[in-house]
């Protein structure tokens, strides 16, 4: 049996770092994060161009009908890159409808999801809590349901720029709102990570379009979304390492490159040797969500728990390992660390999952 990618996966990455590398290196990545804009519409209309916008969405439906694998493999590059796209609610989006929608509804929004014709999002937390838990869990939104929602929801990802938003409702539904319905409002919220706005969503008798189905597909678009978070931070975690080794061989003290140094080679080891294993954590959560349902819950919760707080770990060594420019706005460590901010709490903080696998567990 063979545990690796294959070779189309393989490709789906090599593309993806190439075409990072070309349209945006690090110095455009530093210009968007600098600037006001939510989203480089250039990068984001090339990005669907290599099919980013259906990577799991069904071939009749215009995608490519891939696998979830496929979807966090391409979130991990995304990751590793801090391309600045709205990859993440994008893609929720498209798996929200796929998974609840009716067929009328699959037959609506999915093709224009997949072309780019239309840019999805989602609105799922209520609040902001110092446990992290902040209303993110489907079993734990207070929206009430209906054709029409009166609410606020927070962290819409690059809400102010989308064109249909997938709503959490109570009784963990799920419904459609057009950007631009009556009483509708999106205001910036800011947030630490400027490679992927967001924004507040509120809603005063908005007309919306209820999903058809509720309750468990909505827990496995929420197993999707914390595989997907976990594979952007291995991906991020990754490049955390790879810059702090090519900085201690390039950056000198005392007359030698301070990779010579005993401290800092046990810090770099003791960062890989935590990063690297976890591939497989979410790879292996990847795959039950397709072929393993019984132990996808579980898997892409374990996944999440561990793999951002690891990468928030990652990104603090990296930081030290950088010495004193590491704590500046100038050097891009800042952009990784602010990106593990981001992993770790989207979807709840790791406390919140490490709860509910001790539940899943009957502990």
């Amino acid at each position: 049996m063979n545990f690796d990618t294959s070779e189309e996966q393989d490709l789906l990455q090599d593309t993806l770092r190439q075409f990072a590398a070309q349209e945006c290196p690090p110095n455009r990545v530093r210009a968007l994060f600098d600037g006001d804009e939510a989203l480089d519409l250039d990068i984001w209309q090339k990005l669907i161009e290599l099919g980013m916008g259906g990577i799991a969405v069904p071939d009749e439906y215009g995608g490519a009908g891939l696998e979830l694998l496929d979807l966090a493999l391409a979130a991990e590059v995304l990751g590793e890159t801090a391309v600045p796209c709205p990859f993440l609610g994008h893609s929720l989006a498209g798996l929200a409808i796929q998974l609840c929608g009716s067929e009328l509804q699959r037959k609506t929004w999915l093709p224009k999801l997949a072309s780019g014709e239309v840019l999805g999002s989602v609105a799922f937390a209520e609040s902001a809590s110092e446990d992290g838990a902040g209303g993110w869990q489907p079993e734990d939104w207070t929206l009430a349901a209906g054709d029409r929602l009166t609410g606020t929801k927070a962290f819409v990802p690059v809400g102010t720029r989308s064109d249909l938003i997938v709503v959490g409702t109570a009784g963990a539904g799920l419904a459609l709102v057009e950007v631009g319905a009556p009483g509708l409002e999106l205001t910036d919220a800011g947030g630490i990570d400027r490679t992927r706005h967001l924004a507040n969503l509120s809603l005063r008798n908005t007309p919306c379009e209820p999903l058809a189905k509720s309750g468990p597909p909505v827990g496995r678009l929420r197993d999707a979304a914390l595989v997907l978070l976990a594979a952007d931070a291995f991906g991020g975690a990754s490049k955390c390492v790879s810059m702090s080794v090519e900085y201690a061989k390039t950056r000198e003290q005392f007359g030698v490159t301070i990779g010579h140094f005993q401290a800092l080679k046990h810090q770099l080891a003791n960062m890989a040797t935590e990063v690297e294993p976890s591939r497989a954590l979410y790879w292996y959560a990847a795959h039950a969500y397709d072929h393993i349902q019984e132990e996808s819950e579980r898997a892409a919760a374990l996944a999440k728990s561990h793999i951002t707080s690891q990468y928030m770990q990652v990104a603090r060594d990296s930081v030290e390992a950088h010495g004193g420019i590491g704590f500046t706005w100038e050097c891009d460590v800042q952009i990784y660390f602010k990106r593990a901010m981001f992993d770790r709490a989207f979807f709840g903080a790791p406390a919140v999952h490490r709860e509910r696998i001790a539940q899943m567990s009957g502990w």
